[in-house]
């Protein structure tokens, strides 16, 4: 009867509460939620002004480069090499044929970059746009 009543408490041992896992991979999914588009949204640009409204697309149908004042690039929120660029517009453009690359480039920055990029979609025949601070009046 003694050993009935050891494996009982040993069958109980083998058992874990992952309710605590569960609850943090919860916590963690919401601040990732949260906290990307933030990010996506973290570089700061000073547009330059003029040109119209910038077109109506919907979300899949364009990719959005970034340059900084200081040169670094953005491809859709995430920092890239100018040297990937290509290859990535292009993995881009076979799965949509409809992209439109949206540049937007603060108006300090040497335009070496965002003239690379202008390059690459004209080389390609990806279609394009410059974004700008609409004009003031």
């Amino acid at each position: 009867m003694r050993r009935a009543s050891q494996r009982n408490s040993l069958v109980t041992l083998n058992e874990i509460n992952i309710t605590p896992l569960l609850d943090l991979a919860l916590v963690l999914l919401i601040i990732f939620i949260i906290t990307r588009p933030l990010i996506e949204q973290s570089m700061q640009l000073d547009l330059p002004e003029g040109g119209g409204p910038a077109p109506k697309l919907e979300a899949g149908d364009f990719a959005r480069v970034e340059v900084s004042a200081q040169g670094s690039v953005t491809l859709n929120g995430r920092p890239i090499d100018i040297s990937q660029v290509e290859r990535v517009l292009l993995a881009m453009r076979q799965q949509n044929p409809k992209l439109v690359v949206l540049i937007a480039a603060d108006q300090s920055t040497e335009w070496g970059n965002g003239v690379q990029v202008i390059e690459i979609c004209k080389r390609h025949e990806i279609p394009l746009n410059i974004q700008t601070k609409p004009a003031s009046q």
